[in-house]
């Protein structure tokens, strides 16, 4: 089985992609059994600063010191649990020092594999707003929506303020519903939870919408690859 490494940068997202990753490996290898697994996180205070400045470059660099940390404790994969850096990480790919599972080529591949035509995409405004669903969605011709404008600022400051601070409150989960009702409405046939806290406070029987749970797509992808063979 191969090592994952796991560059961590929000603890909620990190920390149910780490769960996911032990939970359903005892499922596919037997009780309390799954790959070796390491974890290396920057605060993510770090991160928002970078983002805040438009500094993507200096995102994947952070990313990279992480990789190059998760290198020397013996990973031979790696996955990062966070949507929204992956716009400074694929600035930076070439250069990962180790094979890397993308968050959102996992997505559409699963998005595809369900056939679904257009997706709804939430997350944080960087993510809502930026290339990294886009560039991924576009060549598998599949579609994209986003909430509007209001709605994208509302979304990213839960996300902020409660979900990575582990603070999941009832009336956010009804907010996200209606969003996620009014696209919908627009036609989208699923929605892809592109934050990796969203899916503590969305599940299926809380969507409008079929759910492409981003965190745990990821989670399962690298077990896949951690246990196939060479």
């Amino acid at each position: 089985m191969k090592h994952i490494g796991i560059v961590a940068v929000s603890a909620e997202g990190a920390a149910l992609c780490y769960r996911t990753i032990c939970l359903e490996g005892t499922e596919l290898l037997g009780p309390h059994t799954h790959p070796e697994v390491s974890l290396h996180c920057f605060p993510l205070s770090s991160y928002q600063t970078l983002m805040d400045q438009g500094s993507w470059g200096a995102v994947g660099e952070r990313l990279l010191e992480s990789a190059v940390r998760l290198v020397r404790a013996g990973a031979a994969l790696l996955i990062c649990p966070d949507n929204t850096v992956h716009q400074g990480f694929d600035l930076v790919r070439e250069r990962s020092p180790l094979p890397w599972l993308h968050i959102a080529d996992e997505v559409v591949t699963e998005a595809r594999r369900r056939n679904f035509k257009r997706l709804a995409i939430l997350g944080t405004r960087f993510l809502m707003e930026g290339p990294v669903y886009p560039s991924k969605l576009q060549p598998a011709s599949i579609e994209c929506r986003v909430p509007d404008t209001q709605q994208r600022q509302l979304i990213n400051q839960i996300i902020y303020d409660e979900l990575v601070c582990g603070r999941m409150l009832p009336e956010s989960r009804v907010y996200f519903h209606q969003v996620i009702g009014q696209l919908a409405s627009d036609g989208c046939d699923a929605v892809a939870l592109a934050c990796t806290e969203i899916p503590l406070l969305i599940s299926e029987a809380d969507s409008p919408l079929p759910i492409l749970d981003s965190t745990r797509i990821l989670a399962r992808a690298a077990l896949r690859t951690a246990l196939a063979e060479k």
